[in-house]
């Protein structure tokens, strides 16, 4: 560990370039200096790993997002868990993390990989869990859990400490159960991923849209 750690300073952070353009779609990352590899980028942090060390996977934030020291809190209260990662160093904006491998819900849907009903029960009961310790899942969607051998697992975290509702993981279930399952699962569809990108962003803005739409009637209902 003491090897990656001195790695990650002197050899990844000097060169590494990321950029976060909008809060609302993934960061960009201009540079990464060999032989580490980027494997996930989400809309405040990339994540990347070095071959000596498969097992651990570093997380990086973007210059100017917020979230790091949340982060740090939701692995501290959520401990051990098969369907979580951990946090094993943390440090100005990076964290070092357990590696959990497999194939996230919206690249299944791009290779045509069946998910079976057990995926989404594990993490049904992984966000059990974490709020059992306290916390409040948020922002759980296709592009952050994944299926591995058959089970689910949560890879982000971040917005967990977020105490505001959000429907994410709920809406991503009722399409699993009446429209994936009965329809798209059995034909072994590969979706492409411009069309994918369609689906998310047009999800986004009716999420927004329905938001504004009961800010606006209840806005209305405390004047009257």
């Amino acid at each position: 560990m003491n090897r990656l750690i001195s790695s990650v300073h002197q050899e990844l952070l000097p060169r590494f370039r990321i950029e976060s353009v909008d809060p609302h779609d993934p960061v960009k990352v201009h540079s990464v200096p060999e032989p580490w590899q980027l494997i996930g980028m989400g809309n405040y942090a990339a994540v990347v790993y070095h071959p000596d060390y498969p097992d651990l996977v570093v997380k990086i934030y973007a210059p100017g997002r917020p979230g790091f020291f949340e982060e740090v809190e939701v692995y501290r209260r959520l401990g051990s868990h098969p369907a979580f990662s951990e946090c094993l160093y943390a440090s100005d904006g990076l964290l070092i993390l357990k590696r959990l491998h497999g194939v996230t819900l919206y690249d299944c849907m791009h290779l045509g990989l069946q998910i079976p009903q057990t995926v989404i029960q594990d993490i049904d009961k992984a966000l059990d869990y974490a709020r059992q310790r306290g916390l409040h899942p948020h922002d759980v969607h296709g592009g952050n859990v994944m299926m591995y051998k058959g089970r689910g697992l949560v890879v982000d975290v971040s917005d967990f400490l977020h105490e505001e509702s959000c429907s994410k993981w709920d809406d991503l279930k009722k399409a699993y159960y009446w429209l994936y399952r009965p329809f798209l699962s059995p034909l072994r569809l590969r979706m492409p991923y411009f069309l994918l990108d369609i689906v998310r962003k047009s999800y986004r803005f009716l999420s927004r849209l329905v938001s504004r739409l009961k800010q606006l009637g209840s806005s209305r209902s405390k004047r009257r």
